[in-house]
């Protein structure tokens, strides 16, 4: 009799030990494979062109041209980004119709190729989260994904909206969230944004940036908590840290969507932009560094900053061997890499990506990756870290460790010109910074 309670006892610890242990320990994400949607030729628009359009467009007087003009030349973008199809017609006429066919032609793509490389199908996908900064549309572009693919009744949708550039990353976190609870699932992040109806058409120089800086662009993102994918995928995810300093007016108020004095609605960017970015990314790269630095460097950073007072920037190259921040802007991409002393060639894959497909919002960072890929660098083991920042202010840090060699593939956004990259940005004369409105 005590040798059966002695063993039921046993069993009854084990068991509950077992409980704990599934409930207490994290899932593994793991990134099993993205896409990134690569528009037409037809829409490819140069700096010419896109003076061209903006001359016959009738909107705009001879200053403003002159000072789209220096914004091109100094923006650190090239020859050969994307504009939307409206762009190109003999006058701007923004419409709900050519809006949605620029989200769909971008997303779909992506989609289209990402379950063309995986095999997943529509109804093995449990997580949907879409994120579109300034784009809304009824039903929801969830609703639009969900019933394109053919997703099951029961796939759990969020649609973030407003968050700005860095929601791609933010998707990332919240979808690592709900794998940890969601059982054997696949999680597809769907980042893009839309211009079509977004030109500003008023006097203000502070919303002429948006003009001038943002293409089309879409990536789709495949995580999955499936053990059986350890051996398989791409990349596991290893870390995830989020700022927010949208309780600071400077850095809420510092990109804004608003009314001009006319009435006209644009997204205003103003003289505090850099000091909200820096204020924000400052205690990201802090929280990240905890996590991601080699002892010695957290010893530096304690021993130079509390004791002897004096500035010190640890060395981030040494913890990651991939930096692909979100391009933003050369400004933005000149200053991050001034505050964390990244080489050139640690801030290529932003700069090109700057240059060859222009800032496209949350999705950048994923032609960042694409890049390294189609250079040939990363090797397994390393590890990869993406940052994107944008209004609130937001920050978000993903750390990725690649779980095995990449090779060529064919569907990289790069692989027919891979080969003219990098090009040099040498004589890409300093930003005007004009973020003040015009008076």
């Amino acid at each position: 009799m005590f040798i059966n309670l002695l063993l039921f006892f046993v069993a009854l610890c084990l068991l509950l030990c077992f409980v704990m242990t599934q409930k207490t320990s994290p899932k593994q994400i793991y990134l099993v494979d993205f896409s990134c949607y690569k528009p037409p030729t037809s829409q490819k628009a140069s700096k010419e062109v896109v003076m061209k359009q903006a001359r016959q467009c009738g909107e705009f007087s001879k200053e403003q041209l002159d000072f789209m003009k220096k914004i091109l030349e100094r923006s650190g973008l090239g020859e050969s980004t994307y504009l939307a199809e409206i762009f190109f017609g003999q006058k701007y006429e923004p419409s709900m119709k050519a809006a949605r066919r620029e989200v769909e032609m971008s997303i779909f793509g992506a989609v289209d190729m990402l379950v063309a490389k995986t095999g997943v199908k529509g109804k093995e996908i449990g997580i949907l989260i879409v994120n579109c900064c300034i784009y809304n549309t009824e039903p929801s572009l969830c609703s639009m994904v969900v019933n394109r693919y053919k997703f099951r009744e029961d796939v759990i949708t969020y649609n973030l909206s407003g968050m700005g550039c860095s929601a791609g990353l933010m998707a990332i976190g919240l979808a690592k969230h709900l794998l940890q609870v969601h059982h054997n699932s696949y999680a597809l992040i769907v980042s893009t944004e839309s211009i079509t109806e977004h030109v500003y058409l008023g006097k203000d120089r502070s919303k002429f940036l948006i003009n001038c800086l943002f293409r089309v662009g879409g990536a789709a993102i495949l995580l999955s908590n499936r053990p059986s994918h350890h051996n398989t995928c791409k990349y596991q995810l290893i870390h995830a840290v989020h700022t927010n300093t949208s309780a600071s007016d400077r850095s809420y108020n510092c990109i804004h969507r608003e009314e001009d004095s006319a009435g006209i609605v644009g997204i205003s960017i103003n003289k505090d932009l850099l000091a909200a970015a820096i204020a924000t990314i400052r205690p990201n790269l802090t929280a990240i560094g905890r996590l991601i630095l080699p002892i010695k460097q957290k010893a530096a950073y304690m021993i130079m900053n509390y004791i002897v007072r004096k500035p010190y920037i640890p060395n981030y190259s040494k913890a990651v061997e991939h930096f692909i921040p979100h391009v933003g802007g050369k400004p933005v991409l000149d200053e991050l890499q001034k505050a964390l002393g990244f080489s050139e060639e640690n801030m290529e894959a932003s700069r090109m990506t700057l240059y060859r497909y222009g800032n496209t919002s949350s999705s950048s960072i994923w032609y960042g990756l694409a890049y390294v890929e189609a250079k040939g660098r990363v090797k397994k083991g390393n590890r990869v870290w993406q940052i994107a920042f944008g209004s609130g202010f937001k920050c978000n840090s993903i750390i990725w460790r690649a779980m095995k060699s990449v090779d060529y593939d064919d569907t990289n956004p790069w692989a027919d010109e891979i080969g003219g990259f990098p090009v040099n940005l040498a004589d890409c004369e300093p930003f005007p910074v004009y973020f003040e409105p015009s008076k």
